[in-house]
């Protein structure tokens, strides 16, 4: 998916999502500038979420979000995430990955 294309489903959504998206689209790009950006699960009126892409990851951060709402593997928000915990998330992801590549 191109950078036009996010910048473009961005610009579409309402507000606040349309600010939501674009500061933590930022926040993730600043702590990792070279991810793949993409677009998976498509429009949501009535907040933001964030996927990691394992319900581990969430389960493994339990005490950090006590005050999101949550689904099995998405943690919603309806103001940009503090870039700490946006770190941690990612950081959290990014060592799950490395420990399953190590196994195969």
């Amino acid at each position: 998916m191109s950078k036009r294309e996010i910048d473009s489903y961005i610009a579409q959504q309402s507000e606040p999502n349309k600010s939501n998206l674009k500061v933590m689209r930022e926040i993730i790009l600043e702590i990792e500038p070279t991810l793949k950006q993409g677009i998976s699960y498509g429009r949501r009126n009535n907040g933001c979420s964030f996927y990691p892409f394992s319900g581990s990851v969430l389960a493994a951060l339990k005490n950090d979000l006590v005050k999101y709402k949550q689904s099995k593997a998405a943690l919603h928000f309806n103001s940009p995430l503090p870039k700490t915990l946006v770190r941690k998330l990612m950081t959290q992801r990014m060592v799950q990955i490395m420990v399953k590549k190590k196994r195969k």
